[in-house]
């Protein structure tokens, strides 16, 4: 274990949060990062601070201080296609007659089979009525 010199706190903390191998961890698995190899007095308040004024995990909304709700259970389909995921791919080069450069994908959630439908990007939420 290292004792960490005042004048290096942000360094240590920028390693252990906002390095590419951490990837901008939470504030627990940060506060476990740097228990594993370093310590300062009151080391876990600084790391608490530093992940609480974050920029990136503020505009990726890590740290809002919202609390996530519980997840509800999906339901098990008892038949095919009585239960969907749709999701749409985008961002895909021009194809087909009409130049698609988007997808609808429909899951059966029971079989999962997929139902993938050509469409565009800017469709509206009455083409993609159509679609279905």
């Amino acid at each position: 274990m290292i004792v960490v010199d005042r004048s290096l706190i942000n360094i240590v903390l920028k390693e252990c949060h906002d390095s590419p191998f951490s990837g901008h961890l939470s504030e627990d698995r940060t506060r476990e990062k740097v228990k594993t190899c370093i310590w300062w007095p009151i080391w876990q308040k600084y790391a608490q601070e530093y992940c609480k004024t974050c920029d990136s995990c503020k505009k990726a909304n890590k740290y809002t201080g919202k609390r996530l709700l519980n997840m509800i259970q999906i339901q098990q389909p008892r038949r095919p296609w009585e239960i969907v995921h749709i999701d749409w791919g985008t961002g895909l080069p021009p194809g087909g007659d009409r130049s698609y450069n988007a997808c609808l994908v429909i899951v059966d959630r029971f079989s999962k089979t997929p139902i993938f439908l050509p469409c565009h990007k800017d469709d509206t939420a009455m083409d993609t009525a159509l679609l279905i």
